[in-house]
C-alpha cells in the first residue's frame, strides 16, 4: 500500500495507476483508491495527490460524471468528495490495481530472492582458513 505524504506517493515510480497510464487522474485515483474510507475536499486531493488544485477540480468532474467519485458533503464552502465504492466499475478498478500491484510485488520478491540465494551461494563457496 503506498503512503502519501505532502502530494507524493512512497515509491519511486507513484502509484500503481500513475504507473500504468500516467496523467493527473490516475495520481487522484491511486490516493482515492487507497483512502476510500475518508471523503476529501477538492484542495486536499489536489495535495495529496500531488497536482495542481486547477487539473484537480477538472478531473474530480470527469470522474464524478463517471460515478468513479461521489460529492459526500459540503463543509462551509468546500466540497467533500470520495471513491466510489459502491459503483461496480470502480470496485473492478480497485482491484485491478491492487492486482497489478501484487503482481509487480511477486516479480520484486522473486528477483530478491534469487540475488539473496546468488549471495548465500558466493559466500558459502569462500574458503574460511581454519
Amino acid at each position: 500500500m503506498n503512503t502519501y505524504k505532502k502530494g507524493k506517493a512512497m515509491t519511486k515510480e507513484g502509484g500503481t495507476l500513475q504507473r500504468i497510464f500516467g496523467g493527473v487522474t490516475a495520481k487522484i485515483l491511486d490516493f482515492l483508491i487507497v483512502h476510500n474510507e475518508w471523503d476529501y475536499s477538492k484542495q486536499d486531493i489536489a495535495t495529496y495527490s500531488g497536482v495542481s488544485q486547477r487539473h484537480a477540480v477538472i478531473a474530480l468532474e470527469k470522474l464524478e460524471k463517471i460515478e468513479l467519485v461521489k460529492h459526500t458533503r459540503n463543509i462551509g464552502a468546500a466540497h467533500m468528495y470520495q471513491y466510489n465504492t459502491e459503483n461496480k466499475l470502480a470496485t473492478d478498478l480497485s482491484k485491478f490495481a491492487r492486482n497489478v500491484a501484487c503482481q509487480e510485488f511477486e516479480k520484486f520478491a522473486a528477483t530478491e530472492t534469487a540475488k539473496t540465494e546468488q549471495v548465500t551461494q558466493e559466500i558459502e563457496t569462500i574458503a574460511i582458513p581454519a
